[in-house]
């Protein structure tokens, strides 16, 4: 006989959901605008809002650390792409709207993460 989901365990089921589609909106936001309309304040302000919901929904404890690693990498990365040559530019534009996504995300695991070890 199959088991019943609580009504909390389904509806955090559907929070990290909500959570996975905002991210791949992001990043198709990210990805399209940043080749279409290069640093828009209203976009940027629209990826932070994402990105801290994205934290506060879908990273787990057991995903903090490889989370915070790829953050830190893909944030260092991205002033790279500058420096390639015909590309650079539009890259830069992607991978800076991909970083106002992920850089919220990335403080609200990190202060949680700090919060978790500081309760101990």
């Amino acid at each position: 006989m199959a088991r019943k989901r609580s009504r909390k365990a389904t509806a955090e089921v559907e929070l990290h959901v909500l959570g996975h589609w905002l991210f791949l909106i992001g990043i198709g936001v990210s990805v399209v605008l940043g080749v279409a309309m290069p640093n828009t304040a209203f976009i940027s302000s629209v990826l932070v809002l994402m990105g801290l919901v994205i934290g506060l929904l879908n990273i787990k404890a057991k995903e903090v650390n490889s989370f915070l690693l790829a953050s830190v990498s893909l944030i260092i990365v991205a002033q790279s792409l500058k420096y390639i040559p015909l590309m650079g530019s539009y890259l830069l534009h992607i991978m800076s709207y991909f970083v106002f996504l992920v850089a919220p995300a990335a403080t609200i695991v990190a202060v949680l993460a700090v919060y978790r070890l500081a309760k101990d």
